[in-house]
């Protein structure tokens, strides 16, 4: 209850002066009742009237001169009851809307904790401390283990080292250094430890100019304008002329104050922010989590989509394309030749082969007399085999008989020799998500046709997989900051960009929505981005344009019902036969209905349309662990 009463105390407040104004007019101190709820209910309107005061003189016009009007008419006609009401709803709805925006944030707290927080410091005496990144200075040497992010820029004091460099570069490949090459902080580290020494602080790694680029972008961005405050001039203008109609034709001040209790904008208050949140709620259902209301509205108004290429429309990890066995050896005995030779390497396509072997329930012998030689390929005796596996150049120092195989674009090879011949080339390549194509379609559908790939890759790399999903515009070799100026200069607004890397917080930030595969995206990512998608799946990008539009539709829908409703209110109270105190009353029940109508987002109106011919289900996909509600 405390924690309500800090975060809300307004509302309780509120709450507590009704009750205590029911409870002096049922012992007769009708007087000092109205004194005190008069008093709350002016003070209140002071509050509310120096905010508004403040929007005013900024030239933004709100919808609170209405509920502002409203309270100082029902005191100074003496409707002290109705005036405690209103502010009742009023307080309600700002409660509920802050409520929206806390519940959807909350939900990141895990995605964001991939940032480098504490580091190893390898001593002098060869002892290693934990300390803060902050703590490492230029020269320290750092241990990064397997699968630890590189905390700040050094060079690599190991023989050699595999890293995977996706989330800086957009290179899905693994980047491979030998002992003095340099490393960039935001890098993955591979399958060994590493020891680096450090040539910058936190402060001035390349992980850090990318997170400040990030704020610069983000600061940049125009704030949206509530969706409710466009209806706000024409209602409150409507409402002023019956208002001040009905006291001219009656001649009764208090006719004034009845049309306007009838009259305060709680539904286009509340409908908005209950249908964002219902909105929210039914996207973090999916998998996806849109961080306020203001993103479902821009998401509904999206016209371009940009796309990062790796780890986005690709899944980011290499894969085994196919195998090209020479005469008189099958695939199945030259992949599991490879698979053993292989299992024990911490190259990130090794780790790939394996697991095509393992798929493929392929038996993987153990070996003996294993070795690798740093950035060329393994040796490795399987059996009674000798089998080597490495780059072309390196196999052809020792089998004279190689022959070359042509790749594709966005393509990677691995030669095989097996006792001293050539045994044949498997082909691996950053495939495709799944859904890829299935987005863009879905995309197209909704009326978005301006669809493009940004992205570091190569241009043949990227003109290939754009042409496997027929994008026709591709912009390559792009670093953060060209990303950022490309979106910047497009027309047709407003523009979601989706991407998971570091390299990508940037654009992230300047879009008007920022889509992050968060499930393997790094922090700054996620944190830049609007709308942060947990599964491996990127047709949530496109489901999320759906729900966004879906939820507007419910959220314009709902304010017209209200505001139809308290139209129809204020023209009865208009004729003197509804009581202030009644009026309020039935604002309640309009709002009531309102809110009831708002809640529909929460499961939607529209299903999530399927390309005819595709695997995919009608309804919407759920993330794992989260429970579908009963429908």
């Amino acid at each position: 209850m405390l924690p309500l009463i800090k975060r809300y105390p307004v509302v309780v407040v509120t709450l507590i002066v009704l009750l205590a104004t029911l409870g002096m007019l049922g012992t007769g101190w009708g007087q000092l009742a109205q004194l005190v709820a008069s008093a709350f209910a002016l003070g209140l309107a002071v509050h509310l009237g120096w905010g508004m005061a403040k929007d005013i003189a900024r030239g933004h016009w709100g919808i609170d001169v209405l509920a502002f009007t409203a309270i100082l008419a029902t005191v100074v006609v003496g409707e002290y009851l109705a005036a405690l009401i209103i502010c009742l709803m009023l307080s309600g709805g700002e409660a509920l809307e802050d409520y929206a925006q806390m519940r959807a944030t909350k939900s990141l707290s895990s995605l964001l904790e991939r940032v480098p927080v504490w580091a190893h410091r390898v001593e002098a005496d060869g002892t290693i401390h934990d300390v803060r990144v902050a703590e490492l200075m230029v020269a320290d040497a750092v241990l990064v283990r397997p699968g630890e992010i590189l905390p700040v820029d050094g060079v690599l004091l190991d023989p050699e080292g595999s890293f995977d460099e996706s989330s800086l570069t957009g290179e899905s490949m693994p980047v491979y250094k030998i002992a003095g090459e340099s490393l960039l902080s935001g890098a993955v580290n591979g399958a060994r430890a590493i020891t680096l020494r450090a040539s910058a602080t936190a402060a001035d790694s390349q992980y850090s100019r990318i997170v400040e680029l990030v704020t610069e972008a983000a600061a940049s961005r125009a704030p949206v304008v509530r969706l409710a405050d466009r209806y706000a001039v024409p209602f409150t203008m409507l409402a002023y002329v019956i208002a001040g109609a009905a006291w001219w034709a009656s001649g009764d001040p208090v006719r004034f104050a009845e049309v306007l209790v009838v009259a305060t904008p709680c539904p286009l208050l509340i409908a908005a922010p209950v249908a964002f949140m219902g909105g929210m709620s039914r996207a973090a259902r999916t998998g996806v989590i849109v961080k306020d209301g203001g993103t479902l509205e821009r998401l509904a108004a999206v016209k371009s989509v940009a796309f990062d290429k790796t780890g986005t429309l690709t899944q980011g990890i290499p894969q085994l394309r196919s195998i090209h066995p020479v005469e008189g050896m099958g695939e199945e005995e030259l992949l599991s030749l490879v698979a053993a030779a292989e299992q024990y390497s911490s190259h990130v396509l090794a780790a790939s082969i394996v697991a095509a072997a393992s798929d493929r329930s392929l038996a993987i012998s153990a070996v003996r007399d294993a070795s690798e030689v740093a950035t060329h390929g393994v040796s490795a005796l399987v059996g009674k085999r000798r089998v080597l596996v490495g780059k072309p150049a390196w196999i052809k120092s020792h089998v004279p008989d190689v022959r070359h195989y042509e790749l594709a674009s966005g393509e990677s090879s691995v030669y095989v020799a097996v006792d001293g011949h050539f045994a044949g080339v498997l082909v691996l390549a950053d495939a495709l998500r799944p859904d890829a194509a299935e987005t863009l379609w879905q995309l197209r559908s909704m009326g978005i046709q301006d669809l493009l790939m940004l992205t570091g890759d190569q241009q043949a790399t990227a003109d290939h997989i754009a042409g496997e999903l027929g994008l026709t515009r591709v912009r390559a070799e792009c670093m953060p900051e060209d990303k950022v100026n490309f979106v910047r200069g497009l027309t047709r607004r407003p523009v979601m960009m989706v991407g998971d890397g570091v390299n990508d917080a940037p654009v992230l930030a300047a879009s008007e929505v920022g889509v992050a595969m968060g499930a393997r995206g790094s922090t700054a990512a996620s944190q830049s981005a609007d709308v942060v998608i947990m599964t491996e799946r990127i047709s949530q990008a496109a489901q999320a344009v759906r729900i966004g539009k879906d939820t507007v539709h419910i959220a314009v829908q709902s304010i017209w019902l209200g505001i139809v409703l308290s139209v129809l209110l204020m023209l009865v109270a208009a004729t003197g036969v509804l009581p202030a105190i009644l009026g309020a009353l039935s604002q309640e029940i309009v709002d009531l209905l309102t809110i009831f109508n708002a809640l529909r987002a929460l499961k939607g109106t529209q299903k999530f349309e399927v390309r005819p011919g595709s695997h995919s289900q009608g309804r919407e996909a759920v993330a794992p662990g989260v429970n579908r509600p009963a429908e």
